[in-house]
């Protein structure tokens, strides 16, 4: 399991000969809470971004993305039917998630991946402000079918209220 804020920021890095590209700026979702690639840092202010598709990434280490070359890297025309974790119209992160009966069960604060190239989104890390993750610690919500990205609000099934945990109970055992 992954933190995708963890992949935030690591060196894209080419394996036939070891020249750094970029660094990750963001992730790229579909609808079906699935990574759909990495986007990269622009060099140039108007440039058009770039971004890795998933099925090009060699390996998400703690250090480093490896891809095997320069031919991997794509334009990122259009971001639409894509959601991006911390930018972009489509933005996902602070997004409020609320259950379809109308209970808010806090803020996305970031998603977790199966594994170290694993794509699908396993849970969610929810928050309900500084004071309440010092005072309560943040919220572990496990991914399930139903779960809506809309344009202001994440919606969850009504049963997402009964799952939540704290994130260091689920991760103790």
């Amino acid at each position: 399991m992954q933190k995708a804020r963890d992949i935030i920021g690591l060196p894209v890095i080419e394996t036939d000969n070891g020249k750094k590209w970029s660094t990750v700026k963001d992730i790229l979702f579909d609808d079906q809470w699935l990574m759909e690639g990495l986007l990269l840092e622009s060099k140039h202010w108007f440039s058009t971004p770039k971004y890795v598709a998933w099925e090009d990434i060699l390996s998400i280490g703690p250090d480093a993305v490896t891809i095997p070359n320069e031919t991997v890297l794509k334009t990122l025309e259009d971001e639409t039917g894509m959601n991006l974790l911390f930018g972009g119209k489509n933005k996902i992160f602070g997004l409020p998630i609320v259950t379809v009966n109308g209970h808010m069960l806090g803020n996305l604060e970031d998603v977790y991946i199966d594994g170290k190239l694993g794509r699908k989104v396993i849970g969610y890390e929810l928050t309900d402000g500084l004071i309440s993750d010092l005072r309560d610690g943040r919220k572990w919500l496990p991914h399930t079918d139903g779960v809506t990205v809309g344009e202001d609000t994440i919606i969850v099934p009504a049963q997402a209220a009964y799952e939540l945990a704290e994130t260091d109970q689920f991760f103790q055992g």
